[in-house]
């Protein structure tokens, strides 16, 4: 008998890509996505093999590590959440220009609801822009068969593929059945080289390569396993990914309707058609945006067949649940157990302990003294700050805004102009913006929030830890403006000092708070005692 786990979806993404014969994963951690690196990381078979797993600078720079590898014809996977790919975009569009050598998949976990997240953007468009394969499983057993199948699928049309999963997805168990593990791809280079290097000239020629792939792309998704069309009543349902889960568990003893699930992309043409001949109405199930029902509005719809979240049958905000899809099919609510009065909302919070708090505490007490001082923050627990009872902050946009926002609202005459970012975040995307404020002597105040690790994500290694000074001194800011100081109570006449004075200070001054984050601390200490 085959083993069977009962594992998350990103485990079993994990799990799949290293019985595919990865030699390589890279990621900057962002829920839901951060479980497969870890998972890699405690891994056996991936620590036996000397499979390269570690946290990346950021997402972009993860992306072209990642390439790296394919480009010796090796297989790697590059992990992060939607907005991840944000950061990586200019890496992975031109990935599908050079195309791959060794499989390369990138595994993008998108967070419809906004659990832990700035928008709910949906990656499929940008697989669909990249005009590269894109796979959604619809259950972990898939998401396990399907990674293994992208990296083969990858080199085989020598292109990256997008594997995209959902929040519930990702974050749920179900039992996998795995295969046998296959070795690591041995070393070897492209025949083409040419094709790497993206001057305009090799540029034209692959762009009407990845042109003239685009037609066998779609005819391997009308042939693949993970695309089902299965007839029935004239009542049509497209479900995608764990749409499909959501359908099936609203029909328990089996679906009447005519169902097409789809699980791999470009969108499979001909079936399509078939079905808006064969149905008399299709509803459009997707977790997050409506991808398919849009394309399908324009391909095909020519008699207002086509519902889902632009007509709205389903919501056009916010994750798909099962209660939902219900509504959507016409089927009555299903019975649901009223909510415990005893069980109150608890807000997010910041831990008790925490550094951050010191910080907001000073920041607070020394803003008020100017009447129109402004902090902008960033990503990370410590946007927390924006909360009671500190609510000290007064944006919070994308992944190192803070000191180019700070910038710009300095450029235009603010004062005082203050940012507000955590270590991991500055290391991801700050840099260049203090450089940028360095370089036009712009007055600012950068306090960069240090608790020695990825806090908000689990605590994974941060890539400034150690380096924040040199870093600033190295981008230019003067010596005697780069201040650290240690964020506790008895240093509160100092950290306000500090503050004062570089507020003052007509140009770009660092103020680095420095105190472990209270859980990894007590993580470490409760090692040191084992």
């Amino acid at each position: 008998m085959k083993d069977k786990l009962l594992i998350l979806g990103d485990q079993a993404v994990a799990l799949g890509a290293l019985h595919a014969g990865i030699s390589g994963v890279y990621a900057y951690p962002g829920t839901p996505s951060t479980e497969i690196t870890e998972y890699i990381q405690s891994s056996p078979l991936g620590r036996g093999r000397g499979v390269y797993c570690d946290w990346c600078t950021n997402e972009k720079t993860a992306m072209e590590a990642a390439l790296g590898v394919s480009f010796i014809g090796k297989r790697a996977l590059v992990c992060m959440k939607h907005v991840g790919l944000n950061v990586a975009a200019d890496a992975f569009v031109n990935s599908a220009m050079t195309g791959t050598h060794g499989g390369l998949v990138v595994l993008v976990a998108d967070d419809p609801s906004m659990h832990s997240s700035q928008n709910e953007q949906d990656s499929r468009f940008y697989g669909k822009f990249a005009m590269v394969p894109i796979f959604e499983p619809s259950s972990q057993q898939e998401a396990y068969d399907m990674v293994r199948d992208a990296f083969d699928l990858s080199e085989r049309v020598k292109l990256p593929v997008l594997m995209r999963l959902t929040t519930r997805m990702a974050h749920s168990r179900a039992v996998v059945v795995p295969a046998v593990p296959r070795d690591e791809n041995p070393l070897s280079f492209p025949e083409d080289r040419a094709r790497w290097v993206l001057l305009p000239v090799n540029a034209r020629r692959r762009y009407n390569e990845l042109l003239a792939v685009q037609a066998d792309l779609q005819r391997l998704s009308g042939a693949s396993p993970y695309n089902s069309y299965r007839p029935g009543d004239r009542r049509g349902v497209i479900a995608c990914g764990i749409a499909y889960n959501y359908l099936m568990e609203n029909y328990p003893e089996g679906c009447g309707r005519t169902v097409l699930k789809i699980s791999q992309y470009p969108l499979p043409v001909e079936t399509l058609r078939r079905m808006v001949a064969e149905c008399d109405e299709i509803l459009v199930l997707e977790d997050g945006q409506p991808f398919v029902e849009e394309q399908l509005r324009g391909l095909l719809d020519e008699s207002g067949k086509i519902k889902g979240r632009m007509s709205g049958e389903l919501p056009r905000a916010g994750e798909l649940t099962p209660d939902n899809v219900r509504a959507a099919l016409g089927l009555p609510a299903a019975p649901v157990a009223d909510a415990c009065a005893r069980v109150v909302p608890r807000p997010p919070a910041l831990c008790a302990g925490c550094g951050h708090r010191d910080v907001y505490e000073m920041l607070n007490e020394v803003a008020k003294e100017y009447e129109n001082s402004k902090i902008f923050s960033d990503i990370g627990c410590y946007t927390l700050g924006a909360l009671p009872p500190f609510r000290a902050i007064d944006s919070c946009v994308d992944m190192g805004a803070s000191i180019t926002m700070a910038k710009g609202a300095a450029d235009g005459g603010l004062f005082p102009s203050i940012a507000v970012i955590g270590d991991s975040t500055f290391t991801h995307s700050g840099i260049t913006g203090l450089l940028d404020a360095v370089n036009s002597r712009a007055n600012i105040t950068v306090v960069i929030s240090d608790n020695l690790t990825t806090a908000m994500t689990g605590g994974q290694d941060s890539a400034g830890t150690g380096k924040l000074e040199a870093i600033c001194l190295g981008v230019g800011v003067e010596k005697e403006h780069v201040r650290v100081v240690v964020p506790m109570a008895k240093n509160y006449d100092e950290i306000r000092n500090v503050l004062r004075e570089e507020i003052e200070y007509p140009g770009v001054s660092v103020i680095i708070p420095r105190r472990e984050c209270i859980q990894t601390l007590k993580r470490n200490l409760k090692k040191s005692k084992a």
